[in-house]
């Protein structure tokens, strides 16, 4: 409508001038002398030229006009068909981006549910390992418990089978455990001759009560082996020998780390792993098959009350022990009219041995004499034996206190103990009357009283890998007066003054060893060590040498005697060499050994063990100088099956 309405403004303005043109006068003709002039068109042709003219321009712009309103349409049309399509777009990305976001949650839902999915699987697979384990170890309990139960505690069993030998090329009788002080000189009837022993009684058995409560935990620990002696033991046919206890114990231990002990125990001077232990598998004794272990370690095994308390890195303990004397030492030569009492054997009526020395109700004492033509005589006299074993009357126990330090790199120890020693001393006089019917003695106690000599000694360990889980080296001693029996080879306590007086004899015990963790299953070890005891003298009121240490005449050490039975009748028993009185200096022993392991798992462990031990035993010299020697080389075997 808009073209029309121009169209017709077009035209109209068109026909103005058209119609002042036609209403102007006509001008002069001009004159023109030779040319003709043409004739001009009408008005009524150029009105009719001009309205073909227009109408050709109307017709045109009617074109153009419908064109573009054909192009218009179309530009409608596709502005149509656009705005239909962006919204079609916008609907379907309003959809797409909805489903995006429904795409989105979902995924976020989806992951959601495979976390929950992998977190229940995760939980499940636990569930089900654990369940697993605990049908795993509920059969293992059932099928290889390693701790029984009986009424509210645990019990565990422990101990191995053992078969093992010993060879010694200087006899000793001791079995598969050496007497150190028994080692013979080379000139005496033992040490002529080798010997061979085979035993299973080092053999094991133990057993560990424990019951857990809410402040702490009560234990009860049993161990014995068969290295006993019975009345009727012998090797002659079924070689039975006692069942004997090692160590017995019970504990009442608090969680604060307070414990106490009673009852048969690995001594507080003994060296432990770590810590302050009372297991047998946590004292770090030598690991020789000689139950008697190497010279120069320190030990005892006896009753004691016990108190410790453990902290991480440190403990403290202090015990109270069962005390015993070993038999005074030396030559106990006393004054005229002085007379002493220590100990006693062990009652019939009681539960203290009071076997005789010579298995024997009756002994003799026996001696030789040699006539010119070469010819001996032996002469026997009935005499009351000794006992097997005398007691020492103690007036109190021995104390021992030990601290335990664990840094983190070796165990360290340092220890002491306290002793006290007493005997009752008499004073007497002697008066002989001689009459027809014979001569007679009469004694008379003048005063007697009792006398207390203290004792003791200090030591300490330590224990530390030089190569770690390689290479361990430990080094232990104990030094002091009187701590002879807690020596090794239990070479003497104390010697007597000419007064009747107790002298507790100055010692020292030191050992050294290495061990070498080759493998899992080899472990090889060295030990060398020794026992000493300090020469002490005394003069008596007669003018003679008496006390520990001292050698009247040592000659016959190195001379071969004849054995004497000690009932009369044909020599049998090997006796020690006549003029040989010397008394013990000290006893060293040097030690090397391996353990295998042939199996060690869930079955237990089999295990099998070489030691060669070199061992002497040396006297005190003479004022000339003589101080003979006992050596001794000794070779064991071991099989042993340990329960797991």
């Amino acid at each position: 409508m808009r073209l029309k309405s121009a169209a017709a403004l077009i035209l109209a303005a068109s026909l103005i001038p058209v119609c002042g043109f036609a209403s102007d006068a006509t001008p002069p003709a001009k004159k023109h002398a030779a040319k003709k002039k043409a004739p001009e068109p009408s008005v009524q042709e150029q009105i009719e030229n001009l309205r073909h003219y227009m109408q050709d321009q109307i017709d045109s712009l009617k074109q153009n006009l419908a064109e573009k309103d054909a192009a218009l349409q179309k530009a409608q049309q596709a502005a149509a068909d656009a705005q239909a399509a962006a919204s079609r777009a916008e609907a379907a990305a309003q959809a797409q981006n909805q489903a995006v976001t429904e795409n989105a949650a979902a995924v976020t839902t989806l992951q959601s549910t495979v976390s929950d999915l992998r977190t229940n699987e995760t939980s499940l697979a636990t569930t089900v390992s654990d369940q697993t384990a605990a049908v795993a170890g509920v059969k293992k309990e059932i099928e290889s418990p390693d701790v029984l139960h009986y009424k509210g505690i645990g019990i565990t069993p422990g101990g191995f089978t053992a078969a093992e030998t010993v060879y010694r090329s200087r006899a000793t009788g001791g079995d598969i455990a050496t007497p150190f002080t028994s080692i013979p000189f080379s000139a005496a009837d033992q040490g002529q001759l080798s010997e061979f022993y085979a035993s299973a009684r080092q053999s094991r058995v133990s057993m560990l009560a424990e019951g857990k409560t809410d402040w702490g935990t009560l234990r009860g620990y049993y161990e014995a082996d068969w290295l006993g002696t019975g009345t009727t033991s012998n090797n002659n046919q079924s070689n039975s020998y006692v069942l004997r206890q090692r160590v017995i114990w019970g504990q009442y231990a608090l969680n604060s780390g307070w414990a106490f002990t009673g009852g048969q125990l690995w001594s507080l001077a003994t060296e432990d792993k770590k810590s302050i232990s009372n297991f047998s598998s946590d004292i770090l004794t030598p690991q020789t098959i000689d139950p008697n272990y190497n010279a120069g370690f320190v030990w005892t095994r006896q009753f004691g009350l016990r108190a410790t308390y453990t902290a991480s890195h440190v403990a403290i303990g202090v015990s109270a022990e069962n005390p015993q004397v070993l038999s005074p030492g030396g030559s106990n030569t006393l004054n005229s009219g002085v007379a002493y009492l220590w100990g006693q054997p062990g009652a019939n009526g009681g539960l203290y041995n009071g076997a005789a020395s010579d298995g024997s109700t009756t002994t003799s004492s026996c001696t030789v004499s040699t006539s010119s033509t070469g010819a001996s005589t032996i002469t026997c006299l009935p005499v009351v034996p000794p006992a097997l074993t005398t007691y020492a009357i103690n007036p109190v126990p021995d104390f021992l206190a030990k601290i335990a330090i664990d840094p983190g790199w070796g165990h360290f120890e340092i220890f002491g103990v306290n002793r006290v020693f007493r005997d009752r001393i008499y004073h007497y006089t002697s008066t002989t009357k001689t009459t027809s019917s014979g001569t007679t003695t009469t004694n008379k106690i003048e005063s007697a009283f009792n006398d207390t000599e203290d004792g003791g000694g200090i030591g300490g360990s330590l224990r530390v890998p030089v190569v770690p889980r390689f290479v361990d080296v430990g080094l232990k001693g104990l030094w002091g007066t009187g701590v002879g029996r807690y020596g090794d080879t239990t070479i003497a306590d104390v010697t007597v003054r000419p007064t009747g007086q107790f002298s507790p004899l100055h010692t020292w015990s030191a050992l050294g060893t290495v061990e070498v963790h080759a493998s899992p299953r080899l472990e090889i070890y060295a030990d060398y060590g020794g026992d000493y005891v300090r020469r002490t003298t005394f003069l008596t009121s007669a003018g003679k040498t008496s006390g520990y240490g001292v050698s009247e005449s040592n000659t016959g050490c190195d001379t071969e005697g004849l054995p004497i039975s000690a009932n009369g009748g044909a020599p049998t028993f090997p006796l020690a060499p006549s003029s040989c009185s010397g008394n013990t200096r000290d006893i060293a022993e040097a030690t090397l050994g391996y353990w295998y392991d042939l199996y060690k798992g869930n079955h237990g462990r089999f295990r099998q063990g070489i030691q060669y031990s070199y061992a002497d035993r040396i006297v005190w010299a003479t004022l000339s100088g003589l101080a003979p020697k006992g050596t001794d080389s000794m070779v064991w075997t071991s099989l042993r099956y340990y329960l797991p």
